[in-house]
């Protein structure tokens, strides 16, 4: 292969790695089973699945969870694909109270183009239409707003807030059971897909894998306008090059904005990547299903306030200044993920995050707030955030509904102070 035709080459996997990625999800993420229309195919290794239908978590996810990279661990979500090849689909949401919720909507590269929820549609009762490109009809009367996707195929992820009061995830769950998809006449808007994948491995897949799924992902879903796309590739080249590709994704250090004190934004994105395509498929390996910053940031930190990697086998502080903590509109955590695969880490109080709702969190006498991260217990007195025993982590600040000051970085985020 010439380095002519690797750069090209590469330049075409990473473009296209983001349309991959959320096929993957949708095969890993979609229904096997209805609850009226029974299952999509009786063969349990089918990749035939049920679109157009939500399915929920009624619990907040933990280390035991590998679906997704880098999940939350403060609500519960609600997820849904849709296929709008055969006609929009109408989504139905409850009267959620004062309570932070939010439907994201993605396109098939990745891109946030749309929400429902409480920073964008409040929090009433209402119908939402959404529709693929092609679609020109009359909008019923009944609907409150109308989103037109870019594609066929959307990838929604509701996020409903839970906290940890008695009985508060019983009330999340009515709510959940609440949501509703259904067509224009009223039938239920849930059809059949054959996925055509294995989802549930996030290792790189085989070049005729990754092929196949690209050819048909792009039938419904071209390339985003001013994206022009070399395709198809050569197999054998896609083969030598895509482990690489994946690698470099994984383990690439750079990040597009530093924040400061060892802090960076891993993604900045409102509705669309743009040109950007190297952001994009870092974040769809890394990231998939983050929000656009107006509706949530992710700070997150890999070094201490010295510049090391952060790492279990030592203990850190984070201490926010008294009145100098996150400017949220709704809430912030902090969790922590183990650096090999960006997922929660287990520990003996089963705490992935700590944040404004935290139940017992104390605060400093001049109303400042330390959190104290490491592998051991630090002991009574302290908030306590567990680490990896001997193993490099990361941890990432959520912030939902940021405020001015943080979307225009104007905010100065502490470092972690190493203490050992």
């Amino acid at each position: 292969m010439t380095p002519q035709t690797e750069d090209r080459v590469r330049h075409a996997l990473i473009q296209t790695l983001p349309l991959f990625e959320m096929m993957r999800m949708r095969a890993a993420t979609t229904a096997r089973r209805h609850p009226v229309l029974g299952f999509a195919s009786e063969e349990r290794d089918s990749p035939q699945r049920w679109v157009n239908q939500f399915t929920h978590t009624h619990r907040k996810l933990g280390p035991d969870d590998r679906e997704v990279v880098s999940p939350n661990n403060d609500t519960v979500y609600s997820n849904a694909w849709l296929d709008l090849s055969q006609g929009p689909v109408l989504i139905d949401t409850p009267d959620m109270g004062d309570r932070y919720w939010t439907l994201g909507l993605l396109d098939a590269w990745t891109n946030p183009f749309a929400y429902v929820g409480r920073r964008t549609t409040g929090n009433r009762r209402q119908r939402t239409l959404v529709h693929g490109p092609r679609w020109q009809g009359v909008v019923p009367a009944d609907v409150s707003q109308v989103i037109a996707a870019p594609g066929d195929d959307v990838w929604l992820i509701g996020r409903v807030l839970v906290d940890d009061s008695p009985g508060d995830i019983d009330a999340v769950r009515a709510l959940q059971a609440q949501l509703r998809m259904t067509r224009l006449d009223g039938s239920d808007a849930a059809m059949r897909v054959d996925t055509r994948i294995d989802g549930r491995s996030v290792a790189a897949p085989s070049a005729s894998t990754y092929i196949d799924t690209v050819n048909h992902a792009l039938v419904g879903n071209p390339p985003p306008a001013g994206e022009s796309l070399e395709w198809p590739l050569d197999a054998d080249a896609v083969q030598a090059l895509l482990p690489q590709v994946y690698a470099e994704l994984r383990e690439q250090q750079n990040q597009p904005r530093p924040l400061g004190g060892g802090w960076s934004l891993p993604l900045e994105v409102k509705t669309h990547w743009g040109a950007d395509l190297l952001t994009r498929a870092r974040v769809a390996r890394n990231f998939i299903g983050a929000l656009g910053i107006e509706e949530a940031m992710y700070p997150s930190a890999e070094v201490d306030g010295e510049g090391l990697a952060l790492d279990g086998a030592h203990a850190y502080e984070l201490r926010f200044a008294p009145g100098e903590g996150p400017k949220v509109g709704a809430f912030w955590s902090l969790t922590m993920y183990r650096r090999s695969d960006c997922l929660f880490v287990a520990n003996p109080i089963h705490r992935y995050s700590i944040g404004d709702r935290t139940p017992g969190l104390r605060h400093e006498a001049d109303g400042g707030l330390a959190i104290r991260i490491q592998a051991t217990d630090p002991g009574a007195g302290h908030n306590w955030l567990p680490a990896p025993a001997g193993d490099p982590f990361y941890v990432v600040l959520r912030l939902y509904q940021p405020q001015a000051e943080h979307l225009r970085f104007q905010y100065t985020f502490p470092p972690l102070q190493r203490l050992d």
